[in-house]
């Protein structure tokens, strides 16, 4: 999708509708803006649900503070202007209530951005701003005095979180890499003491690469390969939904037939991905013009090494995350699925997975098929891309039932000898 031929009332709509949707905000809670080349600002009404907005609900402010438009701006309008006068090159700011980042403006602190690698990179420096009444001067200035420190996403005490972008669509980046964040540090702990990355680890993030792939240009494309692009679209699309996958982050990719699969692209909303931005990898090889998951040289060799893997995911779910995060077991024994789709995860130090991508392969095997990475991403690999996917949500589910069982009492994981019937009852190795 061209984001950059969209309307400005029309990006704002769309925005609104996956922070809405997405249970960031409440049906009046939260407003969204856009400086476009002209100077007009094009902000969310106020007043108006936020849940239903149509691009003719969407607010035009002149320069010289004339209205276009059958409704009143957004009562924070000012904070939004001061934000543009305060950094010049932002062209977007998002403000909303998600309810973890609410949570961490009540105690006016900002969730570590440093427990993994993505919110540091993403979202850069976070502030706090001091309290004051909504939509006042003095909250636009409290507000603007953080942005001018050089961050990109701002805590405002007891109300919720302001961030900006070049355009809306990174400034949502980072206000859901936020949140996602503030998260994932409630649910760690929840389990015990979150480890943070140190500086060097993260540095070893930055400068990992997918190495260098030539390029081919198909010449044909298959039935097969058709299917699958859709197929993956749709599972991407359901693995944001259910907050498998982030903006920007997760992968998916599905063995066509010997050494050829597709991949995710790096870089692209995984909630717009269409069958064509998939990257198709045929013996080393790159489909031109498209750049690959970075962990495209991992997904190869898992194949490569297991012919019995048709698909694999990388993914960042919060509640699996939060083990990885704290160093606490991760035990599959919980309910009979769980056991039966999990089985034994095993887990990786944080930076195997691009500097020793050969220990994260010879972990796998069908006894084995998850590993856990800790402080990075939780890797799954299934027969086929639905067994893979199965295998991804039921992993979020165990690890939730379990931090949830932590809270009431100790969990009684299945015994080894109820192991061992289920073994025999499913015909498990």
């Amino acid at each position: 999708m061209k984001f950059d031929l969209l309307h400005p009332a029309d990006q704002l709509v769309m925005i609104m509708d996956r922070i809405y949707s997405n249970n960031m905000t409440t049906m009046s809670g939260g407003n969204i803006s856009i400086l476009d080349e002209n100077g007009d600002v094009w902000i969310t009404p106020s007043g108006i649900d936020k849940g239903a907005l149509t691009r003719g609900d969407i607010c035009q402010v002149k320069p010289d503070g004339g209205v276009i438009g059958r409704h009143k701006p957004s009562v924070e309008l000012p904070f939004h202007q001061k934000v543009y006068e305060t950094r010049r090159e932002v062209r977007a700011v998002v403000h909303a209530h998600p309810p973890a980042l609410v949570s961490y403006s009540l105690t006016r602190t900002a969730p570590p951005t440093d427990i993994i690698p993505t919110p540091h990179i993403v979202i850069g420096k976070v502030g706090v701003a001091k309290y004051e009444v909504p939509g006042s001067r003095k909250l636009g200035e409290n507000i603007a005095k953080i942005f001018a420190q050089g961050c990109n996403a701002v805590i405002m005490e007891n109300h919720g979180v302001v961030t900006c972008g070049e355009d809306v669509f990174s400034a949502f980046e980072r206000f859901e890499t936020l949140e996602y964040c503030a998260e994932l540090n409630i649910q760690s702990h929840k389990l015990g003491k979150p480890v943070s990355l140190t500086p060097d680890q993260i540095d070893l993030f930055k400068a990992r690469h997918a190495g260098i792939l030539g390029e081919f240009i198909p010449a044909q494309r298959s039935s097969q390969e058709k299917e699958a692009r859709y197929a993956m679209c749709n599972l991407i699309r359901r693995a944001y939904g259910k907050k498998l996958f982030a903006s920007s982050q997760g992968t998916f990719s599905q063995r066509l037939d010997g050494d050829s699969f597709l991949i995710t692209p790096t870089g692209a909303d995984r909630l717009y991905l269409e069958p064509a931005d998939l990257v198709r990898v045929d013996n080393g090889w790159r489909e031109a013009g498209k750049k690959p998951s970075r962990s495209v040289l991992l997904h190869r060799m898992i194949y490569r090494q297991h012919p019995d893997i048709n698909a694999i995911a990388i993914a960042y779910p919060a509640n699996v995350m939060a083990f990885g995060i704290t160093r606490t077991e991760l035990d599959a024994r919980t309910i009979p699925e769980s056991y039966i789709m999990m089985r034994s995860l095993n887990r990786a130090p944080f930076g195997a997975n691009f500097t020793d991508p050969q220990k994260i392969c010879s972990m796998i095997s069908e006894s084995a098929p998850l590993v856990l990475v800790e402080n990075d991403s939780l890797l799954v690999t299934g027969k086929s891309l639905l067994n893979c996917f199965d295998k991804l949500e039921v992993s979020e589910f165990t690890a939730k039932t379990l931090i949830s069982a932590k809270n009431i009492g100790e969990p009684v994981k299945i015994s080894d000898a109820e192991v061992l019937e289920i073994n025999k009852a499913f015909n498990l190795k």
